[in-house]
């Protein structure tokens, strides 16, 4: 894949987001990039890849604009949206699972790591989600919450074992 550079192109400096835009389009984990206003309608889509889409069964395009509430539903819990919340306002991390609803309205299990997006001067232009569906395991319980589930897809590609090795999805 060339990315859009041409032969004889020389490389420019690439912004975090025109790369994530660039690699992730392929990766099977969902990607959402927003913007960092929080407070509704905030935040706002900036780009999904395509597992995004697929994860929450509509369009890619349809989904850019729209702020990230649109999956919640009944069972959503709001306990675990605030601690979401506040962690971003934070500036901090957020790794957890909530309840999430698809387009056509079934639920699924979604496993999320969101981190914020910092400028030069450490400013949060924005947030990157990764986030994939999860089950819950069967069998003996293990102590601790990301115990209790597993990816719903296993995949062995090497940009998620990259993914992998920066830490997302670690508790």
């Amino acid at each position: 894949m060339s990315y859009g550079l041409q032969e004889g192109d020389r490389p420019t400096n690439m912004t975090i987001v025109e790369l994530i835009r660039a690699f992730g389009r392929d990766l099977p984990v969902g990607i959402v990039i927003t913007e960092a206003a929080l407070e509704p309608p905030g935040p706002i889509i900036t780009y999904v890849n395509p597992a995004f889409g697929k994860l929450v069964g509509r369009d890619p395009d349809e989904i850019v604009g729209l702020s990230p509430r649109f999956m919640q539903g009944r069972e959503t819990r709001r306990a675990t949206l605030d601690v979401f919340h506040h962690a971003l306002k934070r500036g901090e991390r957020f790794h957890g699972y909530l309840t999430n609803y698809r387009g056509d309205g079934t639920r699924y299990r979604a496993e999320i790591d969101c981190r914020p997006i910092r400028n030069v001067r450490s400013e949060i232009e924005g947030f990157i989600s990764f986030e994939r569906e999860v089950i819950r395991r069967i069998g003996r319980p293990i102590a601790n919450i990301a115990g209790r589930y597993e990816d719903a897809s296993a995949s062995n590609d090497q940009l998620g074992n990259a993914l992998r090795a920066l830490g997302i999805f670690v508790a």
